[in-house]
């Protein structure tokens, strides 16, 4: 009875409350983000998760969500690794507000970061304008465009939009109507950017990207009754010199072994090539579709192979392309071949090949029979259905063409 009486005892003391451990408070939940690029702080929402010591942080690009790799919270202390992207955000938590820096590898200086948990923006005060729809914006751009698209989605004060041009989208950029303008912004680990649109008296838009000279957007149907020039069409902007050719490559994979057109693999095949890279965020939007078009086509006779062209320090160790290929589970052929700057003369068949991505089409002979550049995301709507159907049905005429052999390959 006294050894019982003495466990008791113990067990007691063992139980006594202590002090109270100092706990984190959480960090779960949506947050209202800005990143600081070049002097431009670029809103956006973020949601963030945490259990224990780990947690999670996640982007978004419109319904879609990009979600941390690694991920930890410690006394105050936020770290989180998206791999896909070679990308880190580090933050630390004071007064409710998270304060730090989000680093992209070797693709520049990092992005002062900032965070408060998110509040609805209180309702704008008289009437909000209608700008939903589908609009041309007039531009020179550097790749000799005379025309955008802006696909602009809305609900009250609330508007989502996408800026389409030859190369791709912008992403999904969310804002809504304060002070006479719409502001929007959209950050999802990558292509940041901020927008201002403000309708004007004559039933036009004025575009600020990044506080950039204004431009002038007109409703579509507006654009073709006045004759102005109309976005580029993907599908004629790049080209080869000579179709009659057939198509060369020749790249080393990740482990070193080189692959040519040459290859047995390739040989009366349909296939598939895709000028990419880990760093384009279009890229991103594309490849997905690749890998389902792969699933279904490749026991059909259909081949898909990447050039991946990426940036020096990847080159030497492409940690950030093995990411990439683990991410989306990619099952073809991924090649290395060289630096994003030297697309053009590694590949000296080709015309304006200055978008990423950019997909080339070869026949069973090995020529290039269609190309399409760059790739229109889900932020794009329609567009991005269109070019779905319209490659995949490329993709099943050219499989449903006859074996064809060819001594030039």
């Amino acid at each position: 009875m006294k050894q019982l009486l003495m466990i008791g005892a113990l067990v007691a003391v063992v139980a006594q409350p202590g002090p109270i451990a100092a706990q984190s408070p959480s960090i779960a939940g949506l947050w209202d983000a800005t990143v600081t690029v070049g002097g431009i702080e670029i809103p956006f929402r973020m949601e963030l998760s945490s259990a224990g010591a780990s947690a999670k942080g996640s982007f978004f690009n419109g319904d879609e969500k990009i979600t941390s790799t690694t991920g930890s919270f410690q006394n105050g202390s936020l770290s989180l690794s998206f791999d896909e992207y070679g990308s880190t955000l580090e933050a630390a938590l004071k007064d409710g507000a998270l304060d730090g820096q989000y680093a992209r590898g070797t693709r520049g200086a990092p992005y002062a970061f900032h965070a408060k948990r998110f509040a609805p923006a209180p309702p704008p005060e008289g009437t909000v304008p209608s700008i939903a729809g589908l609009w041309n914006i007039q531009t020179k751009s550097s790749k000799g465009e005379d025309a955008w698209h802006l696909i602009v989605r809305q609900s009250g004060s609330e508007v989502s939009a996408a800026i389409l041009r030859v190369d791709g989208d912008t992403g999904t950029l969310t804002g809504a109507y304060r002070d006479g303008r719409f502001v929007l912004g959209h950050f999802s680990g990558a292509r940041p950017l901020r927008v201002e649109l403000t309708p004007g008296a004559d039933g036009t838009l004025s575009v600020v990207q990044n506080k950039e000279a204004a431009i002038t957007a007109y409703r579509d149907d507006q654009a073709r009754a006045k004759g102005l020039p109309q976005p580029t069409d993907p599908s004629r902007f790049t080209s080869v010199k000579d179709p009659t050719e057939a198509f060369r490559f020749s790249f080393p994979n990740l482990d070193g072994k080189l692959v040519s057109n040459t290859d047995p693999q390739f040989r009366g095949k349909v296939v598939i090539v895709d000028i990419s890279g880990s760093w384009c965020p279009n890229c991103h939007d594309e490849t997905p579709f690749l890998v389902d078009l792969y699933k279904t086509y490749h026991g059909r006779g259909l081949e898909i192979v990447a050039l991946s062209f990426e940036e020096a320090a990847q080159l030497k160790d492409p940690v950030r392309l093995r990411a990439f290929i683990k991410h989306y589970g990619i099952t073809y052929t991924v090649l290395v071949a060289g630096e994003p700057r030297e697309a053009s003369d590694k590949l000296p068949q080709t015309v304006n090949m200055n978008s990423f991505p950019t997909t080339f089409f070869l026949g069973r002979d090995g020529r290039v029979r269609a190309a399409h550049a760059g790739f229109p995301g889900k932020a794009s709507g329609s567009f991005h259905e269109e070019a779905k159907k319209e490659i995949t049905h490329t993709v099943e005429q050219l499989l449903a063409e006859r074996v064809q052999t060819s001594s030039s390959r």
